[in-house]
């Protein structure tokens, strides 16, 4: 979520210190994303990676940015997060 809220804080990578957190937070994701595979199976954790960080990504543009959401987008953000629950449990 750090590196996609950065991204677009950039303003097409003109802003030098959005610029800096948007390469540290990358760096430190695929980081974690490296650490998770070394435990859990690398389909489930980039689901788990993908998925909070999309949803993440969606509430910090609700919040921060005043982006809206249709209905529809909340259920389908509420299906994302309830698959990746499902992932979990099942798994």
């Amino acid at each position: 979520m750090g590196f996609t809220t950065s991204l677009k804080l950039t303003e097409g990578f003109t802003k030098i210190i959005p610029t800096v957190f948007f390469f540290m937070f990358s760096i430190l994701s695929f980081w974690f994303l490296n650490k998770a595979i070394e435990v859990i199976p690398l389909g489930m954790a980039y689901a788990v990676w993908t998925g909070i960080g999309a949803a993440g990504t969606v509430c910090i543009g609700m919040f921060f940015f005043n982006e809206q959401l249709t209905a529809w987008e909340i259920f389908f953000l509420g299906t994302l997060v309830g698959s990746i629950f499902g992932l979990k449990f099942v798994g």
